[in-house]
Order: structure tokens, then C-alpha cells, then sequence
């Protein structure tokens, strides 16, 4: 295990509201111990002393249901360097020590080439590893100018492209369910489903975020990495081990298969939007034009939607629609799994059946089941559901995934070759989005999104 991290954008808002709970949480668990050291870097001119009070009133914020022995302690493990992480002097301040280090990058996905660059310049001892956030460039051009960075700095292997939904406990009861099953397993394809629906809609709106959030846009924030990942665990086939190698080759084969969206397809299956004023509960919120820090000529779309159809013998005929959009009147997180119908009801005119749908809920976490049973009067038909609770796992998602990064296992992170197929997938929309293609459609804040198109 890497005894030794550095944070760089230290005083961010990933750094505050994740990863120093997730450490945390890792010291509460006996995971890591006194031996790691954690130096922070960012250009906030503060001494050791004062980050670690910054630190504490962010635990308290953030992790307060934490001990509070974890949390001092991992406060009492926490350097500081004020850094212009661009500059290889800089970086190369923070980085030096003994032995290896992991660097986690907790920046503007923009910064990444500059730092990347830096780090190769600074020099970083053998066996060090790196840490991405999503997205992992701009486009495809840029994802792959990021690989071949990279590939100058570490090996494959020593690049952690992390995105923490793949370590939520609902996201990996996906694969469990599907592969361990013998009710589900041999259903789980297209002679059985009809269409899957992967959603992110959440009532939050912009939330202070315009500085990330307007140069990114639901499309790239959401719908590329978190929802894409999804959809590689739900139609990916069976892998030999859930190992790294096998495990992502697996899910690159999904990518892979995507059939490829033509100019029509991008008008015909593909939305986006943007939030117009509107009440949330007990809140009022602006439109997303008028929010502090937003540019409104850059037309940043909040809603994002895209239909895939995957060319493989198991998918054939399946559709999977993504969705994310925020400062909708409800949060929805989940990975629906719709079944289609039974071909024959012999229950006269006594109702109707509704479809099953099989729902992985990704916030809270846990399962839902949508059946058809027999009501208070015989053969009379009505909706019954089944529903579950995940126990709570004993890591939050960052913790599991910065555990995984000190251990050197990439399991869940995203290969080079899958995050610039990633990008393919979604070319055609960017292309199509950017000439203006498809309109930016407007929906009222609190709704439930844009109105249904006219078929």
C-alpha cells in the first residue's frame, strides 16, 4: 500500500465534501493508519496549521457522523503547500518524499493536460499513481492528447480514472443481481427486455457550481462517464472474473457495440434542455440564464437525454435510454429495467397487466420490484411491488475507490481504451448539439422536465 497521497486542489469543494470524509472514513475502518501522510496543494495562501483547521470545520460538515478520533487523527496526518499546480518547481515541492506517492488530481478537468505536464517535468518516484475525476477530456481529441500524456508519466496500470458511482452498493448489486441469479440470468436480454432507462434527474439546481458546471453541461457532467458506466455494467456480458482485465474488457466490448448515431439519429433520439424559473419544494429558483456565473450565450443545457441501441446477439432490439437533468420536482436515480409483456392474459377483461420492471435505485440504495398480482376480488388483476434496502456499506464510494488507489487495484477505474470509446459513442451528439441540431428546449424548474415529444 502507497503510504503517501497528494491532493492537489486541496481547498476544492471534491476535496471539502469527499475525499477528506472518505479518508476519514478509511482511518474509522483500521484501513489505513498512521503511516499515511496526506499533502494538500492548492494556490490559497495558508500555512499547515490553518488548512488543518479548514479541514476540521469541513469534517464537522461533512463527516460529523464520522469518530471523532478518525477525524483528528487524519487531521494531524495533513500538510499543506500553497502550489501553482501548472508549475513543475511547484509540483515538484509537493510530490517529494520517499517512495511513491498517488496524486489525485482535484481539479477542472481543463487543468489536466498543464498538470499532467507539470508532473512530467517535476519527475515522480517509480511505482507512483495518479488520480482523474471525470470528465476525462473534452471530446475525443482530448481524451486521447490525455492518454498519451499519461502514458509519458506512469503505466496504464498506475492511471486511476475514478468515477465513484461504480462503487456504490446498488451499482455493483447490478452485476450481482443479473450474474448471480438463476431467476435473472438467463432473462437478461433483449427476448425479455424491452428497454432500459438509466436516470439521473435530481432536484438539486446550480447550486453554486456555474464555474464547473457552465463549461460542461449535463451531457458531459453526467450522461458520458456516470450513466454510460451504467449501461456497461447492465449489458455487459458474463466476465470470467471480476478482475481488472476482464471486468473492463468486457465493459469496452459494450462501448464498442454502440451502434453508431447518424445526423438523423442525433435529431430523432437525442434532447436537450435548460431550466426556466420555478419552485422546488419551499425554494425559489432562478432560471439557469440568470444564475450567478453563468454565461447564457454558451447555451449550457441542465437536461440531457440520448436512446442507444447496442449491435450484439444479446441486445438486438433493446433500447437504453439515458437521462440526466437537474432542478426537476423530483429526484429519480435509478437503473430501470423494463420487461416485456407475457403474450397471453387469461383473465378476460378483469384489468390490465402492468410491465415488470425491475429498478436498481441508485439514491437511496435499493431494489424494487414491479409485478402483477391478483387483487381483493378473484381474478381481478393489480399492481404489486417488492421492494428492498441495501445495508449500508461500511465505505463511502470515495472511500472504497481512494482504498483501491493506495492498494494499486484499477478494477474500477475506467481504462484508457474505454474512456475515449466513451467519447465516440457521444461524437455524433456533440457534432450535432454544437451546429445546433437539435434545439435547446426549456422546461420549468420544479417539473418533471421537458414535454413529452409528438410522436
Amino acid at each position: 500500500m502507497i503510504d503517501r497521497l497528494a491532493i492537489l486542489g486541496a481547498t476544492g469543494d471534491l476535496s471539502a465534501r469527499f475525499l477528506l470524509p472518505a479518508l476519514a472514513a478509511l482511518r474509522a475502518a483500521g484501513q489505513v493508519g498512521d503511516s499515511l501522510r496526506v499533502t494538500g496543494a492548492s494556490r490559497e495562501d495558508l500555512g499547515t496549521e490553518q488548512y488543518r483547521r479548514w479541514a476540521a470545520t469541513r469534517l464537522d460538515r461533512h463527516g460529523g457522523e464520522l469518530p471523532a478520533a478518525a477525524r483528528e487523527a487524519l487531521v494531524a496526518a495533513l500538510d499543506y503547500r500553497r502550489a501553482d499546480v501548472t508549475d513543475p518547481a511547484d509540483v515538484a515541492a509537493v510530490v517529494a518524499g520517499e517512495g511513491p506517492v498517488a496524486v489525485y488530481l482535484a481539479l477542472p478537468p481543463a487543468l489536466f493536460p498543464r498538470v499532467i505536464t507539470a508532473l512530467h517535468a517535476a519527475g515522480l518516484p517509480a511505482g507512483s499513481r495518479i488520480v482523474l475525476e471525470k470528465p476525462f477530456g473534452e471530446d475525443l481529441a482530448g481524451a486521447r492528447e490525455l492518454n498519451r500524456l499519461l502514458a509519458d508519466l506512469v503505466p496504464e496500470r498506475a492511471v486511476f480514472r475514478v468515477d465513484h458511482f461504480l462503487a456504490m452498493t446498488t451499482v455493483q448489486n447490478v452485476l450481482g443481481s443479473r450474474l448471480a441469479n438463476r431467476v435473472l440470468e438467463p432473462i437478461w436480454n433483449s427476448t425479455h427486455i424491452d428497454r432500459v432507462d438509466i436516470v439521473w434527474d435530481e432536484t438539486l439546481a446550480l447550486e453554486g457550481r456555474a464555474g464547473y458546471y457552465d463549461h460542461v453541461g449535463a451531457l458531459k457532467d453526467m450522461v458520458q462517464n456516470h450513466l454510460l458506466q451504467l449501461l456497461c455494467l447492465v449489458a455487459m456480458e458474463p466476465p470470467v472474473t471480476l478482475g481488472e482485465r476482464d471486468l473492463r474488457d468486457r465493459k469496452v466490448d459494450v462501448l464498442r457495440s454502440v451502434r453508431p448515431l447518424t445526423g438523423r439519429d442525433v435529431v430523432r433520439r437525442t434532447r436537450r434542455a435548460r431550466y426556466l424559473p420555478g419552485r422546488i419544494g419551499d425554494r425559489e429558483v432562478p432560471a439557469y440564464a440568470e444564475e450567478e456565473g453563468v454565461d447564457p450565450e454558451r447555451r449550457t443545457e441542465t437536461f440531457a437525454e440520448v436512446e442507444l441501441e447496442l449491435d450484439s446477439r444479446r441486445w438486438a432490439g433493446t433500447r437504453f435510454r439515458l437521462r440526466s437533468g437537474k432542478a426537476l420536482g423530483e429526484d429519480r436515480k435509478e437503473v430501470a429495467v423494463r420487461f416485456r409483456p407475457v403474450p397471453v392474459l387469461p383473465f378476460g377483461h378483469s384489468g390490465e397487466a402492468r410491465p415488470n420492471v425491475l429498478r436498481f435505485e441508485l439514491e437511496p440504495e435499493g431494489l424494487a420490484l414491479d409485478l402483477t398480482g391478483i387483487g381483493a376480488h378473484a381474478h381481478e388483476l393489480a399492481p404489486l411491488s417488492l421492494t428492498a434496502r441495501m445495508e449500508p456499506q461500511d465505505l463511502p464510494a470515495y472511500g472504497r475507490l481512494l482504498l483501491d488507489v493506495l492498494n494499486g487495484d484499477p478494477a474500477l477505474s475506467i481504462r484508457g481504451d474505454e474512456a475515449e470509446e466513451a467519447w465516440r459513442v457521444l461524437e455524433p451528439v456533440l457534432t450535432g448539439w454544437e451546429r445546433g441540431d437539435v434545439p435547446l428546449e426549456e422546461y420549468p424548474a420544479g417539473s418533471r422536465g421537458p414535454a413529452p415529444r409528438e410522436r
